[in-house]
């Protein structure tokens, strides 16, 4: 059976991005570049706005604001290429013109279930805020893990990652500080029906 990770970076704030801002804020370090190399083989998740982005940047194009692509940014570009990549989407076209991508138009949920129940091996999303939340709704995440970056993006942020959660109770499985400065948390999470105080009598 696969194991699902939702896996984000984000501002202290809860922002997926940053209009203006480099990738990573452009704070990655040694230390988390050479934990990011040596995370296992995993299938990636993601929705058909963050396969136009990624993909996007795999076919050359730059962020909007920079001139070129940072050697830390072309690397993470490099590898999500080479990983097997499953996008669900009622939109986009096949074939899809990413390397090692699948189209997938059936429900992502249950999809998601039968991938899980099916295969073996590490399932892990990117980005995809919508699915995420979709996936967290219906039991099937097994691990959370947020990097935290030390900005706040108050003014700038884009993409707040939390909008239309459900509660959720969190066990920390995990926790590390890379740098000197990004937080990483680890979490296994349980979908909450109602906040403990208000269990009924």
């Amino acid at each position: 059976m696969s194991e699902l990770l939702v896996d984000f970076i984000t501002s202290l704030d809860g922002y997926a991005s940053g209009e203006g801002w480099p990738g990573f804020w452009g704070l990655e370090g040694p230390e988390y570049l050479a934990w990011l190399g040596e995370q296992p083989e995993v299938t990636y998740l993601m929705g058909a706005n963050t396969y136009r982005l990624m993909s996007g940047f795999a076919a050359g194009e730059v962020p909007s604001g920079q001139d070129e692509f940072r050697p830390e940014e072309e690397a993470s570009v490099d590898e999500l290429t080479q990983a097997s990549k499953v996008v669900f989407s009622s939109s986009l076209e096949e074939p899809l013109t990413w390397a090692n991508s699948t189209l997938v138009r059936d429900d992502a949920v249950e999809a998601v279930r039968a991938m899980k129940e099916n295969g073996s091996g590490l399932l892990s999303t990117i980005g995809s805020l919508s699915l995420c939340r979709s996936l967290l709704t219906a039991g099937l995440v097994d691990r959370f893990r947020v990097g935290i970056f030390p900005v706040i993006t108050g003014a700038t942020g884009d993409e707040r990652i939390y909008d239309g959660y459900p509660d959720v109770a969190l066990e920390m499985i995990e926790h590390r500080t890379f740098d000197g400065r990004i937080q990483l948390v680890e979490y296994k999470p349980r979908v909450l029906e109602h906040p403990p105080l208000g269990a009924p009598a």
